[in-house]
């Protein structure tokens, strides 16, 4: 199992992906009321870059406070992760 870790960042980013969660369900709603395409579109939109921006949140906290950037090992995690990005 791996070891868990929290960051100083992992509490405000739950709350935006609380936030997303609520608003996702919300959108879910309004597909159900029969809302217009162009509304449905639009709150998908703003769900999608709440999610994006916290992943983004996650990605660079990360790597500000576990990656050393030395070694081969991190270098080749901070790769991976830009590509998430």
């Amino acid at each position: 199992m791996s070891e868990v870790r929290t960051h100083a960042s992992h509490p405000a980013i739950a709350t935006r992906l609380k936030r997303a969660e609520g608003h996702l369900r919300r959108v879910i709603g309004m597909i159900e009321e029969g809302r217009s395409c162009v509304d449905l579109a639009t709150q998908l939109h703003a769900v999608e870059r709440a999610v994006a921006e916290a992943k983004r949140a996650l990605i660079h906290d990360h790597i500000d406070h576990c990656l050393t950037g030395e070694g081969t090992h991190d270098l080749a995690e901070i790769k991976s992760l830009t590509k998430l990005l």
